[in-house]
């Protein structure tokens, strides 16, 4: 699990897209030291597992994509030198400043406005139709790993206020119309669904019962 507060804005240092899986490395400044083979790490939001750490110091860490990963995410359309999010998996102790995020990526939203508004960003993003009920007014999104809270909703796009703190540590800054990025919804809506259609289903199964 991860909180949505970047710790971190890395690099690609190199990729290969392979026939049934893409390799990835990742440089960051932050101390890899206590990271070990097989921990989590989030990068622009997607859970990634660490494969290895090329070179001699631990400045890069390693991960393997599957297709899946590479559809559902921006991942197929970043370069060698592009900018990522990082912020290491939760440790028992830590500070849950942001709000819960799995690392699962539901789907990409795509930036549709862009406004200044002092030293304050307005972004609006678009979300495919199948998500737009778990985007709610005041609640939480994750954005490239960013936990953000929505300020506005109207039928399938929604928008977030961005504090220059969040521009400056994060690669939010550099998105424009037309961009895309990782998007999480909030887990909560999707238990609530789920319960509550469960519910349904069972009380028509009474219903059908009763009436039988």
């Amino acid at each position: 699990m991860f909180t949505g507060l970047i710790q971190d804005v890395g690099l690609v240092a190199t990729l290969e897209h392979q026939s049934a899986q893409s390799l990835f490395v990742f440089s960051s400044s932050l101390d890899m030291l206590p990271w070990q083979l097989g921990d989590s790490v989030a990068v622009d939001g997607c859970c990634l597992t660490i494969t290895a750490f090329p070179g001699e110091k631990k400045s890069l860490f390693a991960a393997t994509l599957s297709p899946e990963t590479l559809a559902l995410t921006r991942f197929k359309l970043l370069k060698v030198g592009d900018k990522v999010n990082v912020e290491p998996a939760l440790r028992m102790g830590d500070a849950l400043g942001g709000h819960m995020v799995s690392g699962h990526i539901d789907a990409l939203a795509a930036v549709v406005a862009v406004v200044m508004l002092g030293e304050h960003c307005q972004m609006t993003f678009k979300v495919p139709d199948a998500l737009k009920q778990y985007v709610v007014t005041k609640g939480s999104v994750t954005l490239n790993g960013v936990s953000l809270t929505v300020n506005k909703v109207e039928d399938n796009q929604f928008s977030v206020n961005l504090i220059p703190h969040t521009l400056k540590h994060t690669n939010l800054h550099q998105l424009k119309c037309g961009d895309v990025v990782n998007l999480e919804t909030d887990l909560m809506g999707r238990y609530v669904e789920r319960i509550l259609s469960c519910r349904e289903q069972e009380n028509g199964r009474v219903d059908t019962q009763e009436k039988t």
